[in-house]
């Protein structure tokens, strides 16, 4: 047998923390901080409510894992009852008959809890696997319906770290945990209950592991929830500090940021490091009494049966039984108790995975359709926090198949209006409509068919070139993906790779490069065929003869639809049919490039300023 301190000490052994917080202190409001900045956890009301529902579910399955395991225990209970009447025989004198008639029936009964315990395992693996298939289907779903906003305020490590840490540490536990409790729990139920029938008065032993195992392991769950939260919170700051580290190494080698951020890496690997050792020393203190709990009731029920035969109160052959059920108990209560710790980080990585859920919606679909494709703003005002107002009172027109170009200097609010005009956030006052219905009131689904916002983040996914264009319009067939790689001076290299379409790119597949990467991302957009666009720095990646070249063929697709283009290159504003300035969230001139060059203010500024770098 494994002890519980054993497998404790199995693990990644943890550094002497100088007992810088002290043994037992709690975590700090500093260091429970990040739980404050994730996305949302559930309650435990929550969690045991789920998990009802998931159990009700797979009720059928539950029920024959149920018995099967039942089926086994009793098997494993022949044992001992058939060695404890063996005992009274040979005490009182018998035959040799009746000896080998026992031992077959020993045999028998070994044989028969081995197959039983076979299938009932097999039962368990088979419903714990479609519990957490039950439950993975439905995160992912979830996951991929979160609103960007909410995700964006979160940052993508705490997203990361569920997606990963968490569903690993659920999945662990419900393909091996949930068998291994189903055995136990029943097995201990069931020896306990067995030892009662057998001898009342010599059950008595088992109460000797109470005033061990109880008090411990109230303790312990009393810290448990939090101390596995703070825990799982710091992990995932740590993945998003070394996630973003990774995606912008580029820009951290050339800025020179490198010893800013190996002293964030630093400060989050402390963080992570504080909290997990603080869950180590939880489970150090409970495993010392709750071992000793497995040696005390074997020793007492030994004392106490061997004094109950010496009064005469207890045959010899009924304290066998009761000491040998006594025995038996020690691995199954092992099981379950090591695979209670088990199941506290699994309940909180539950926690955190159907914390999502309670994620609320960013739009209410009114089911209203846009009576045309007539974009409007009205006094927008937004704020990303409630105490500093990004956007102060903007009002704009957007007329059907114009481009609009919106420049300004950096900060001054020119993404932030884009995210508003494509409907990615809502107005904190004030209205974004299309055809008189709000943005915020048309579905995902709805919405990508009026506008849609390419920016300067692109994603190439894992598979083929064509699985990759498709996600914008999965019917497409290959004339219309070929006609809008084309329409973005794509075609030709996407013609180069080794299977054309068929290549397959991303993560162990062709590695498209970054202007590659940008024009894939802007094929989607022309296959999603929305009549606004709203490109925000799109061809920043490029140089500016391909993005200028980019630029005037995606002007042939994108005839007769609204464009928005928010850019620093100044050109864009030269070919668009308005321009808005934005200056500290403001629209502070808007009208043609001659007309705004005549004004000789802020846009004539602009141009003379970028003139001369160009």
């Amino acid at each position: 047998m494994t002890t519980l301190l054993e497998r404790e000490t199995t693990r990644a052994p943890a550094p002497d923390s100088g007992d810088r917080r002290g043994w037992f202190a709690p975590p700090t409001q500093a260091e429970t901080d990040p739980l404050r900045r994730t996305l949302p956890v559930a309650e435990p009301a929550q969690v045991w409510a789920y998990t009802r529902g998931l159990l009700r579910h797979h009720r059928g399955q539950l029920g024959a894992v149920i018995g099967l395991h039942a089926l086994a225990a009793i098997a494993g209970l022949a044992s001992p009852w058939l060695i404890g009447d063996l005992v009274n025989a040979l005490t009182a004198g018998t035959t040799r008959r009746h000896v080998d008639a026992v031992v077959g029936m020993l045999l028998a009964a070994v044989v028969v809890q081995a197959a039983v315990t076979w299938w009932a395992r097999r039962a368990s693996f088979v419903f714990g696997e479609s519990l957490f298939a039950d439950l993975r289907e439905r995160f992912v779903d979830r996951a991929c319906r979160l609103p960007l906003s909410t995700l964006e305020r979160a940052g993508t490590g705490d997203l990361v770290a569920r997606t990963t840490n968490d569903v690993e540490s659920l999945s662990w536990a419900a393909r091996f945990g949930l068998p291994s409790i189903f055995v136990a729990s029943i097995t201990v139920v069931l020896t306990i209950a067995a030892t009662v029938w057998v001898s009342p008065v010599g059950s008595l032993a088992l109460l000797t592991a109470l005033p061990f195992v109880v008090p411990a392991t109230g303790w312990y769950l009393r810290r448990a929830r939090d101390g596995y939260l703070w825990e799982r919170a710091r992990w995932a700051v740590l993945n998003g500090v070394a996630a973003e580290s990774a995606e912008a190494s580029r820009t951290i080698d050339a800025l020179g940021l490198g010893a800013q951020r190996h002293t964030r890496m630093v400060d989050a690997i402390d963080g992570a490091y504080e909290a997990e050792y603080y869950t180590r020393r939880l489970r150090m203190v409970w495993f010392v009494p709750t071992e000793f709990s497995y040696v005390v009731p074997a020793a007492a029920a030994l004392a106490w049966c061997g004094l109950l035969v010496a009064h005469g109160s207890l045959s010899v052959g009924a304290a066998t039984t009761v000491i040998l059920y006594v025995r038996q108990l020690v691995d199954p209560f092992d099981e379950l108790v090591s695979w209670l710790d088990e199941i506290q980080v699994a309940a909180t990585s539950m926690a955190r995975i159907i914390g999502i859920e309670s994620v609320p919606d960013d739009r209410t679909p009114t089911g209203a359709a846009p009576v045309d494709d007539t974009i409007t703003a009205r006094d927008v005002r937004f704020g990303y926090r409630t105490d500093r107002e990004v956007l102060h009172g903007i009002s704009l027109d957007l007329v059907p198949g114009e481009r609009l170009a919106i420049v300004g200097p950096s900060g001054a609010g020119k993404s932030t209006l884009g995210r508003l005009l494509a409907g990615i956030d809502g107005p904190t006052s004030g209205s974004v409509t299309v055809g008189g219905v709000p943005l915020m009131g048309l579905s995902m689904e709805t919405l990508r068919g009026e506008v849609a916002l390419v920016t300067q983040e692109h994603h190439v996914f894992v598979g083929t070139l064509r699985d990759n264009l498709i996600l914008a319009r999965p019917g497409a067939d290959d004339a219309q993906i070929e006609a809008a790689l084309a329409s973005v001076d794509a075609l030709e290299w996407a013609m180069g790779l080794p299977d054309g379409l068929a290549t397959d790119v991303g993560a162990g597949g062709v590695e498209l490069t970054q202007p590659q990467s940008q024009q894939l991302a802007l094929a989607r957009l022309v296959l999603a065929d929305p009549h606004t666009l709203v490109l925000d720095e799109a061809t920043s990646l490029l140089d500016p003869r391909a993005a200028r070249h980019l630029e005037r063929s995606l002007a042939s697709v994108v005839s007769g639809r609204t464009v928005v283009a928010i850019a620093h290159r100044l050109h864009t504003a030269h070919d668009a049919d308005r321009v808005a300035v934005v200056e500290d969230g403001r629209i502070s001139e808007l009208g043609s490039h001659t007309d705004l060059l005549a004004r000789r203010g802020p846009y004539s500024a602009l141009w003379r300023s970028w003139r001369s770098e160009t």
